[in-house]
């Protein structure tokens, strides 16, 4: 068994928490990650740990956190930018940042995989992608074959087709989609339900326009 720290105790916290615990119903005790508790400032405690009924206190917060050899920190962070500077954090602090995959997650053997990605129920990576540093995949996302993917992006369900290159801490929103053989670069936001047809360079936020009328034809 694996002893583990969850960074946030925020909402998504709570979603990794309850997929660890259903995880370790599932697999071998060797398998399993054992919570010793969270990490996250004073002031989140009343707003987020105690909503959630965790079982396990809050720690300290980032700032007074001195890393342990026999335990690894998972991020559950979904704001991309926030995340970016807990990383740099537990690097200077050479905390070992750890990696979540649950057991219903499709992986092909042939995909390369960084460290401290964080893979949620029913995901798929299919062959000869590549996926690097700290993503996090909520439940259904999947990345298709012969993709790239770099590092600290957040997927919400999303669908990454085939033949994809996706940079470095790109937030893709609730049911986004990226058709085949597209590039985007950096520090990009996709919006939910949006479908990217072309290729974005980097700081850019994609959105449906404001207003934008929907059509509705009847039978």
């Amino acid at each position: 068994m694996k002893n583990i720290i969850i960074l946030g105790t925020g909402g998504l916290a709570a979603q990794l928490t309850f997929y660890i615990e259903d995880n370790n119903s599932k697999v071998e005790n060797d398998e399993k990650l054992n919570i010793l508790g969270y990490i996250d400032y004073e002031y989140n405690i009343e707003k987020h740990w105690k909503r959630y009924n965790f079982k396990t206190p809050v720690l300290c917060d980032i700032d007074s956190y001195i890393p342990k050899e026999n335990e690894e920190v998972l991020l559950a962070i979904s704001n991309v930018e926030f995340r970016k500077k807990m990383i740099d954090i537990l690097v200077k602090k050479n905390a070992k940042i750890g990696s979540f995959i649950h057991s219903t997650v499709i992986i092909s053997k042939s995909q390369k995989f960084g460290f401290g990605n964080i893979v949620m129920p029913f995901c798929e990576v299919e062959p000869n992608s590549q996926v690097g540093d700290c993503n996090i995949l909520t439940p259904y996302s999947f990345i298709s074959h012969d993709s790239i993917v770099g590092s600290g992006n957040f997927f919400s369900k999303a669908a990454i087709s085939g033949h994809t290159e996706i940079g470095n801490n790109n937030y893709f929103g609730l049911g986004s989609v990226v058709v085949p053989h597209v590039k985007i670069g950096n520090n990009n936001v996709i919006i939910a339900g949006m479908m990217v047809h072309e290729s974005i360079k980097d700081d850019t936020t994609v959105f449906y326009r404001y207003k934008e009328q929907v059509l509705k034809i009847p039978k």
